[in-house]
């Protein structure tokens, strides 16, 4: 039983090996924290710590540092989520709020997120499961070229260009601009593609066949599975910490490449909107990345579907610090994405 002085030199061993990534000993721990207690009391505490599992002796006569249950005990127990500075919030708040669409604005997600953690960060598409057609626009380009622009009320925009097969006047466009958004605006998008199958039905025979070259298209854009994306940054951040890993950082390279894996870890992670989790070391053997730990939050979409975001990298990270950024990006891009 590790008593809560001993969780105290716990948590100060965490956070001296995370800033420093030198093993901690009893006597660096006694100069630089106030326990009150000789160096041999500490060491006694460590010994505790390490017949638990809690810490471990890299090398005969060195200093310890934290096993993965250590950390997953500095994080349910230990860890102080510190909030972020007012100059960083207003950093994340100006640097978000000048997204144009939903793509941008997760772009630059991961592009804060990576700065704020020195770790891969990772953001999620939001879901399409329950997504409502908000609008369609046709704009004219030329006179056989229009772009489609496809809006769901989550923030999803898809834009798409189609070379049409005959000239589209103007009021003819403008009529079938208006007959798509009664016809879907509100639908979910199964809904919608069924709708649209349909559609070219409304308009005389011989516009038809125009009218269901872009109703085609249209179906395309509803369908386009994006839910299953991530976007992602910092990557590079692997290789400042490569000597973290005690074994090869390719199965991490490998994995962040193809995504499928990081989507797996993602979906077994469970969060609600503007909490945070974790997985640390061990805990994600099972998809090759028992080096690194994961922190992972949620943020909710206009259409209230919610979607994760977090950061990867080694287990010597700074938990407190990539916790706190992680739950204050989630909280603010709900709020952004609930607001548009």
């Amino acid at each position: 039983m590790v008593s809560a002085r001993g969780l105290d030199v716990l948590r100060v061993i965490v956070q001296d090996y995370v800033a420093t990534r030198e093993p901690v000993g009893s006597k660096s721990v006694v100069e630089r924290h106030s326990f009150g207690v000789s160096a041999a009391t500490i060491r006694n505490d460590m010994v505790l710590l390490e017949d638990e599992e809690l810490i471990t002796a890299p090398h005969t006569s060195s200093g310890r540092v934290p096993t993965d249950k250590g950390y997953r005990v500095f994080v349910d127990q230990l860890a102080d989520l510190r909030p972020l500075t007012s100059a960083q919030r207003q950093a994340i708040e100006s640097f978000l709020g000048q997204a144009d669409d939903l793509d941008d604005v997760l772009a630059r997600t991961v592009r804060m997120l990576s700065q704020l953690t020195n770790s891969v960060a990772m953001v999620q598409y939001p879901s399409l499961a329950t997504a409502r057609v908000r609008h369609i626009e046709l704009v004219p380009l030329s006179a056989s070229r229009i772009m489609t622009v496809f809006i769901t009320d989550s923030g999803r925009v898809e834009q798409r260009l189609i070379d049409v097969s005959e000239p589209l006047d103007d009021v003819f466009l403008g009529e079938m601009r208006a007959k798509l958004n009664s016809a879907l605006m509100g639908q979910s998008l199964p809904d919608a593609a069924e709708s649209l199958t349909r559609f070219a039905e409304i308009f005389p025979v011989e516009r038809q066949p125009i009218v269901s070259q872009i109703a085609s298209s249209l179906v395309e854009q509803v369908l386009a599975n994006r839910h299953d994306k991530l976007v992602l940054a910092g990557t590079a951040n692997l290789a400042r910490t490569e000597q973290d890993f005690a074994g090869s950082i390719f199965p991490v390279l490998e994995a962040i490449e193809e995504q499928v894996t990081l989507l797996r870890l993602f979906g077994e992670m469970q969060v609600t909107s503007g909490s945070v989790s974790t997985r640390i070391g061990r805990e994600n053997a099972e998809f090759g990345l028992e080096e690194t730990s994961v922190v992972t939050g949620g943020y909710s979409s206009s259409g209230g579907d919610v979607a994760r975001l977090g950061v990867l990298g080694p287990t010597r990270m700074d938990y407190s610090n990539n916790m706190a950024a992680v739950r204050a990006v989630a909280r603010y891009l709900s709020r952004l994405l609930e607001e548009n």
